[in-house]
């Protein structure tokens, strides 16, 4: 049995880890979308998130701990501030993109013309639902 003396005397090495891993997991604070709401707690907030031997995020990002693993170098990216309004956003689609910054979409939509086409089009992309008419049969047997 491993134990650890320190000023409150022996204490086995468990409750060491054990007191380490809550102190690690235990959350910042919650993380909240602006435009869509979604929340979620964060552990980290930079550009360097813990545990990671070489990962550097080009934007200082909101991030929790990748909740479907045990791997600790493993982390989700909630969202960023917008570059421009600094509304918290997080990175799905309906929200902001990237592009060498983070934009909101209503930013980006007031801004429009000082994006490159390419963006532009990938915004078009994403207004038309991807619906088919009524008539025709589904693919799906």
């Amino acid at each position: 049995m491993c134990v650890v003396l320190g000023s409150e005397g022996a204490m086995p090495c468990l409750l060491i880890l054990q007191m380490a891993c809550e102190t690690e997991c235990r959350p910042l604070g919650v993380f909240k979308c602006q435009l869509c709401a979604l929340t979620a707690p964060y552990s980290y907030v930079g550009q360097k998130p813990p545990d990671t031997q070489s990962v550097v995020l080009l934007e200082e990002s909101y991030v929790m701990k990748d909740p479907f693993t045990s791997d600790k170098d493993r982390f989700l990216i909630l969202g960023s501030r917008c570059s421009l309004c600094s509304r918290l956003v997080c990175v799905g689609p309906e929200c902001s993109i990237f592009y060498s910054k983070r934009f909101c979409l209503p930013c980006v939509q007031k801004n429009i013309d000082a994006f490159p086409q390419e963006i532009r089009q990938d915004l078009e992309k994403r207004k038309v639902p991807s619906k088919r008419p009524a008539s025709q049969p589904s693919s799906r047997t």
